[in-house]
């Protein structure tokens, strides 16, 4: 049996850590924002969605005047709990088949240790010609915080692995193929934060549930490693704040051939 990459108990534990001081949606409001405005392109009316990922009470409503009734799945219990929904591990469970007529999948796949079963479990919950629509961070995703490790640790003699491997654009659509969803299509959107220092950042990603859940946890740094990292991070801004980058990857497949999104 190989390890698992990502730590299954600490990753629900950092979304309910995320739920009990308050999420940080600005990020996730805008990709839940981009995926509902996908679905709204889709000219027809939805029975019954599948919404995985749910770090907003709200987001079961806004998906409501999509659709007449909203399942919600989240891998936290609190956030789950809040929307009114089931806490789940999306390669561990059975969403049904044929139950759904479309799937929002926000901000979690990308932590999931057997990604190809849970797009396949995804696809068994769909019914034909239903959409599946989602967003996770990309590869490319919070460079000047990863070169800023790397110095930390350089600065304690020993670089080690602290930030999550992500897919790119072509892997995750091959993936998608390889599911049994057709025409996957995956767009990316870059989006320039700035912060006066990593602790900001830090911040931000504690609230967004985002910070490393590995299987294989590296040592903290030390106070000298820790040290360098923030004086990386620092060295790295333009009048005053540094620029970070986060990448969203919006996906999109189908459960077979659609003469709607062919149309």
């Amino acid at each position: 049996m190989t390890r698992d990459l990502f730590d299954r108990r600490l990753r629900a534990l950092r979304r309910d850590r995320a739920a009990r001081i308050g999420p940080e949606l600005f990020l996730l409001d805008r990709a839940f924002s981009e995926c509902l405005d996908r679905v709204r392109d889709i000219a027809r009316p939805f029975e019954t969605a599948l919404l995985l990922g749910c770090p907003s009470a709200e987001w079961p409503r806004r998906l409501r005047e999509i659709a007449a009734q909203v399942d919600v799945f989240d891998p936290g219990s609190m956030f789950a709990n809040g929307a009114g929904g089931k806490p789940v591990e999306e390669d561990h469970h059975d969403f049904g088949e044929g139950r759904y007529d479309l799937c929002l999948a926000i901000g979690t796949l990308d932590t999931v240790n057997d990604l190809p079963l849970a797009l396949q479990l995804l696809r068994r919950s769909l019914r034909p010609d239903a959409p599946l629509i989602g967003a996770i961070a990309g590869g490319n995703s919070l460079p000047a915080l990863r070169a800023s490790l790397i110095e930390g640790g350089r600065a304690e003699g020993k670089v080690v692995a602290r930030a999550h491997p992500r897919i790119e654009p072509a892997s995750l659509a091959q993936l998608l193929a390889a599911a049994g969803f057709a025409m996957p299509v995956v767009d990316v959107d870059r989006i320039r934060l700035r912060y006066t220092d990593l602790e900001a950042l830090v911040r931000d990603l504690r609230g967004m549930a985002a910070t490393a859940v590995l299987g294989e946890r590296p040592p903290p740094l030390s106070k000298v490693g820790a040290a360098q990292a923030r004086s990386a991070f620092s060295t790295q801004a333009k009048d005053g704040r540094t620029e970070e980058i986060v990448e969203i990857l919006y996906f999109l497949g189908w459960t077979q051939q659609s003469r709607i999104a062919a149309s």
